[in-house]
């Protein structure tokens, strides 16, 4: 009771360090839960507790081990109050989880350097591999670029470093071209921004004419030229 008496009542700075959030938006949290019945207190578990072992988790992605260390429970109750937890916040999404703008971010639009390259673009798509635990039977299908077993996984951020999507689950060795066309094709999966047309995906080759070296005026107006003809055609475009 002293550990959490601690965690629960230090300022917001240490609060910030433990949790990812000040006190007055975790007792809100709490609050919430409480009020709708989402979560009830238990014979030694309460739902500060609950909630509180649930984002130390998250913040700081200790072994269940560590966290039967910090907070005495076993670590089927750790276990148990994690899934609790995440699946009401997950059912609460949509009001806990702010869309992502799709206005053109500050940091791109007052920056000469980007803004003509990426004055539409509201995020940033990539994949990673992550390490995935499977069945000797399924490890070759698993086993990618890399020298063990991992999953492919698809996310989109925005520019405040915010995941928008995520799609795990195929093996290491799938192709990114086949993760993107699934995301695209499931009825939750990734959304294209309005004015994206999947016609809009195709191949444009410009050619590059010539251009005097050390005339700094003659490459910017190349430049914004070419960043015209990329959001024209808004597709894999080589120049």
């Amino acid at each position: 009771m002293a550990n959490l008496n601690y965690i629960y009542n230090c300022n917001d700075v240490e609060s910030i360090q433990m949790l990812q959030m000040r006190r007055s938006p975790f007792y809100a949290l709490v609050t919430t839960f409480k009020s709708r019945g989402l979560l009830v207190d238990s014979i030694n578990t309460s739902v500060e507790e609950q909630v509180t072992m649930f984002l130390h988790i998250v913040d700081h992605n200790p072994r269940f081990r560590v966290i039967h260390s910090t907070f005495r429970q076993s670590t089927w109750t750790i276990s148990r109050y994690f899934q609790q937890v995440l699946c009401i916040i997950g059912e609460l999404r949509g009001e806990m989880i702010k869309p992502a703008s799709t206005n053109t971010p500050p940091k791109i639009k007052n920056i000469y350097r980007w803004f003509p390259y990426f004055r539409n673009c509201i995020g940033a798509i990539d994949g990673t591999h992550v390490t995935a635990k499977v069945s000797i039977s399924m490890s070759a299908s698993f086993r990618g670029r890399n020298h063990y077993s991992s999953q492919n996984v698809l996310a989109a951020m925005d520019f405040d470093m915010r995941f928008t999507y995520v799609l795990a689950g195929w093996e290491g060795s799938a192709n990114d071209a086949s993760i993107l066309a699934d995301s695209l094709t499931r009825h939750d999966g990734l959304q294209i921004a309005e004015g994206w047309d999947e016609e809009d995906f195709f191949q444009e080759e410009f050619t590059l004419d010539e251009v005097e070296a050390g005339d700094n005026e003659a490459w910017k107006e190349k430049m914004e030229e070419w960043a015209d003809a990329m959001w024209e055609v808004r597709g894999n475009t080589i120049i």
